[in-house]
């Protein structure tokens, strides 16, 4: 049976039968598409060790816009890509390779970028809160900060999802599981201070101003895009004299290592960040090291004689 056949086949399995986002169904068929792009249109039986070898090595020597070579973490998306369509093809009883034949490349622990308290107070002083632009873009950067969302979260969000009120709500993170969000009475007031301004009858939350540009047909505004919002981070990092390089997942970061030195368990902050794996939850458990010697100069100290 023909590879994109069958890719056709396990995408549409991704989207009915797993209920996968959009966006992990695009990416999937990007990075099995590599595999086309690299050997054609060959038949699933053609797919053995030696045709994932030379695939890797391609991979690893192909060039991206902004880099000679693609990244081991993106490498290793495809691989991952491709491990899924194999079990697939397994459930299907499709002579494949065995998923667990492919080996994902070893990577370096990601190194976390953070926002110390200093640092977070320039961050969110910088909007100009007398315009409804800066009131908004005040609020982004709260909740970022206070709750944890990813970015693709955040411009999801419609003004009837949340709460205000109880200051929480939930939201469907990835792999379609839903996570509670809790939001400071910081973030709840600035939000409340921003749609108070707002005149306009348009549903989602965080919305483009200025500009016929910014209206669709109905005269509802359209929503912020996940790059223009890490635009506005990056702008308002640069203008708070923030060297580091600052997304809007830096806030994520930032949120997760303030509850970690504050005294939250681990298991706590993988529930509130929405990680299926708490291997992923640890990597900021070297950002907090140095916390550990204050926990054991006050738990472990000997009492003087």
């Amino acid at each position: 049976m023909k590879f994109t056949k069958l890719k056709t086949d396990f995408l549409e399995y991704l989207e009915i039968e797993q209920n996968r986002s959009q966006n992990t169904i695009a990416n999937y068929d990007h990075y099995l598409t590599r595999l086309s792009d690299f050997a054609g249109d060959i038949s699933v039986s053609d797919i053995n060790e030696e045709l994932v070898r030379k695939w890797r090595l391609w991979l690893n020597r192909l060039g991206t816009n902004t880099s000679d070579e693609l990244q081991k973490t993106t490498q290793n998306y495809h691989l991952i890509a491709l491990r899924s369509f194999l079990k697939f093809c397994a459930k299907r009883g499709i002579d494949a390779l065995a998923a667990d034949k492919i080996e994902l490349s070893r990577t370096k622990r990601s190194q976390v970028t953070f926002l110390n308290e200093a640092e977070m107070e320039r961050l969110l002083g910088e909007p100009d809160t007398t315009k409804e632009s800066g009131l908004r873009d005040r609020a982004i950067l709260e909740l970022l900060y206070s709750s944890g969302l990813r970015v693709s979260e955040l411009v999801a969000l419609n003004k009837d999802h949340i709460n205000l009120a109880r200051r929480e709500f939930m939201v469907r993170g990835k792999g379609q599981k839903d996570r509670p969000i809790f939001v400071s009475p910081e973030a709840t007031n600035w939000i409340e201070k921003y749609l108070e301004r707002r005149t306009d009858n348009s549903t989602p939350l965080f919305i483009r101003l200025g500009g016929s540009k910014n209206i669709d047909r109905s005269g509802n505004h359209l929503r912020l895009t996940a790059r223009s919002i890490q635009r506005m981070v990056a702008r308002y990092a640069l203008l708070a004299g923030i060297t580091k390089h600052v997304s809007p997942h830096t806030l994520r970061h930032s949120f997760a290592t303030d509850l970690l030195m504050n005294g939250a368990d681990l298991r706590s902050v993988q529930a509130m960040l929405g990680h299926s794996n708490i291997s992923t939850t640890q990597i900021y458990t070297h950002v907090t090291d140095p916390h550990l010697k204050n926990v054991h100069e006050k738990f472990h100290r000997r009492k003087n004689q």
